[in-house]
């Protein structure tokens, strides 16, 4: 069994904020997966369902961010789970905007709700590390969190929950090489390599012919003309 945790502040208030992004990736998996209907359950709201082969609890704490080991550590306790069982998903402001990194371990760096955290089950769980980039002063860090995605970042954020949706199996079983291919692939697909396929279209032709082969010239001369040349002298 795994717990993955989504970090966010509840209320419609905070429901597009850019600090409410782990809350959108587990409602996403939820919604993308077939996960059961939302419940209250550990000063949150859960939902149950599969991911492949393992029983993933989804996990929204509604505490607030400052709080959320609260929720994190009763459900830990309630299904026997230990740390390196839980993955949290939250907000990165050191991360650009639609990169997605995962992690193991480590310090908080200063995020308030894996501060909270690390208070009720210590720092050795995982974390998938959603960027929204940086506002470019500390100063403005809160403001920035506590507002809203702007419209130009609709295209890239749903890229972002996608593939966090379509890795979420891969996540589920500890892969987290294809669970990072799998965002990449709708964060960053490949290009249509015209290169490529050129090359690939040139290798298949056959090779021209030598240019020190050219084919014959015509013959200038009427047959007429070639009998005289060869019997007239």
């Amino acid at each position: 069994m795994k717990l993955f945790v989504g970090l966010g502040n509840p209320g419609a208030k905070y429901a597009g904020n850019r600090h409410n992004i782990g809350y959108m990736a587990v409602e996403r998996i939820a919604a993308d997966h077939g996960f059961g209907p939302w419940r209250k359950g550990f000063q949150g709201q859960v939902s149950e369902g599969r991911l492949g082969s393992e029983k993933v609890i989804l996990l929204k704490p509604e505490t607030f961010m400052n709080l959320s080991g609260q929720s994190v550590g009763e459900a830990l306790r309630f299904y026997k789970l230990t740390p390196a069982e839980v993955t949290v998903f939250h907000d990165e402001l050191d991360l650009a905007p639609a990169k997605v990194r995962v992690k193991t371990g480590g310090g908080h760096a200063g995020h308030n709700g894996l501060r909270s955290i690390h208070a009720h089950i210590g720092e050795a769980y995982g974390r998938v590390r959603l960027g929204i980039g940086h506002p470019g002063h500390k100063d403005a860090v809160a403001g920035y969190v506590l507002h809203d995605f702007a419209k130009s970042d609709q295209d890239w954020l749903d890229d972002v929950l996608r593939g966090v949706s379509d890795g979420a199996v891969a996540l589920a079983a500890g892969d987290a090489a294809r669970f990072q291919n799998a965002v990449a692939l709708r964060t960053a697909p490949p290009r249509s390599s015209t290169g490529t396929q050129a090359a690939t279209a040139s290798e298949a032709r056959p090779d021209p012919k030598p240019a020190s082969d050219p084919a014959p010239e015509a013959e200038p001369r009427s047959p007429m003309q070639r009998l005289l040349d060869r019997f007239g002298r």
